[in-house]
């Protein structure tokens, strides 16, 4: 099977769940002897995860895509123009700009993407099938989240293959657009979504938010779970001497990193657990520094920021060092989170999660046994539960231990490429 794989890069500045998911499944795919192709849309997908995994050229550059939405003479300008403004040493440094990710303003570009082929960057779609064309046929294209559903119609016209779309975080995104913005998105998003074959959601969670919003019968969407190379994943042999809790996630507004600060100040205040430190890492932006600075500011006022470390933007193996250092994950994010690779990846490492009971959350800690629910959006709720299980280190290591072996049960990365391939190998009938 021959498989297109279109997917948004984050230039390495933040903790992108698709780019860590599409770059482990075009590595899966190769293994089941399928022929996977990542094509990179905005930005650079992340530098080692890129080498490892091969890719096409980067279409539908950040820096283009911004100009052509702001200036009408972009939308004419000449290739070599374009070429310039897309290459990797400038998206990367965009990528580190303010307001690359921020929904609030990016309505009107979230909506000329979705109105594909009628949108601002009709040209950019057409340079993307122009490539693709002149490749082997695609048995079929996969596309990484539904903002890109607006590329579905020209895809399939042009290359004669079906597409297919995972489903995973939109929501957050579109709900946070200003009005008009948000509801036209939502509306043109509905529309589009009739352009795709299949789609596939990342929880049941989100299959049914996301039937209802989207209203897409259930038949259509298929639950399937992330996974991630286990192999990759080598725990310590015991939890850390000194209780460290970690959170790994984009440091922004709604992942739930002030929540986690305000609880880490109540243990440190009760003093049950000595020596507890706290450390931070995930991806940061320009547009994280205002919510950073809030959060630093809690921590100082308590006497506590000596005790937190900040680790922004690590690479991978610095990424797996941080995860194996931990006693506890937590990232208690305030949105309905649609999976949360972050947890998969902690309890590879025989690391337990610690919750909020919504969103995702509640399937995962039940289908890998390996965590404790609390309360949302509650400091207090969240510190009566990390405090349990810091206490009680028999149930830390067995947590951990049922969620490394739930991990490589349930949730590898080959078990999510054959279920994708299934879906693939339905639509293409």
């Amino acid at each position: 099977m021959r498989i297109v794989q279109i997917t948004p890069g984050s230039g390495g500045s933040f903790y992108c769940e698709n780019c860590l998911r599409d770059t482990a499944l075009v590595k899966a795919f190769a293994a089941r002897g399928d022929d996977a192709l990542l094509v990179p849309l905005y930005l650079p997908i992340l530098g080692e995860e890129i080498e490892a995994a091969g890719a096409g050229p980067v279409f539908f550059g950040g820096i283009n895509v911004y100009l052509q939405e702001k200036w009408r003479l972009f939308r004419r300008a000449p290739q070599w123009l374009t070429r310039l403004l897309d290459a990797p040493v400038l998206l990367r440094w965009a990528a580190r700009r303010a307001g690359m990710t921020r929904a609030h303003d990016l309505g009107a570009t979230t909506i000329s993407m979705l109105a594909g082929e009628h949108g601002r960057q009709a040209a950019e779609l057409e340079k993307l099938i122009e490539y693709l064309a002149a490749l082997e046929k695609p048995d079929v294209v996969y596309l990484s989240n539904a903002l890109l559903a607006g590329m579905a119609r020209r895809l399939k016209e042009a290359l004669r293959a079906p597409v297919v779309c995972m489903l995973q975080g939109e929501h957050g995104f579109l709900d946070a657009l200003a009005e008009p913005d948000r509801a036209v998105a939502w509306e043109t998003l509905r529309e589009r979504a009739r352009d795709v074959d299949a789609f596939m959601a990342s929880s049941a969670f989100y299959r049914d938010l996301m039937c209802g919003r989207l209203g897409l019968a259930p038949e259509k969407v298929a639950v399937v779970y992330n996974g991630v190379d286990v192999r990759e994943y080598a725990p310590a042999a015991e939890p850390p001497a000194v209780p460290v809790i970690g959170y790994l996630a984009r440091t922004c507004e709604g992942g739930g990193l002030d929540v986690l600060a305000d609880a880490f100040v109540l243990l440190r205040g009760r003093g049950r657990l000595p020596g507890l430190r706290l450390r931070v890492s995930g991806g940061k932006t320009a547009d994280d520094d205002a919510f950073l600075a809030r959060v630093r500011a809690r921590l100082d006022a308590a006497g506590v920021a000596g005790e937190v470390e900040f680790l922004p933007n690590l690479g991978r193996r610095e990424k797996l060092e941080f995860l194996r250092g931990l006693s506890v994950l937590s990232v208690p994010a305030t949105f309905g989170e649609a999976f949360g690779l972050y947890v998969l990846e902690a309890l590879a490492m025989r690391v337990p999660v610690v919750e909020p009971r919504h969103g995702s959350y509640p399937e995962l800690v039940e289908a890998t046994g390996g965590g404790v629910l609390c309360a949302p959006d509650d400091a207090g709720a969240l510190a009566e539960s990390l405090e349990g299980l810091l206490l009680d280190r028999g149930k830390l290591g067995e947590l951990g231990a049922r969620g490394r072996a739930a991990v490589e049960e349930k949730f590898s990365v080959e078990r999510t490429a054959a279920a994708m391939a299934a879906v693939c190998t339905r639509v293409m009938r």
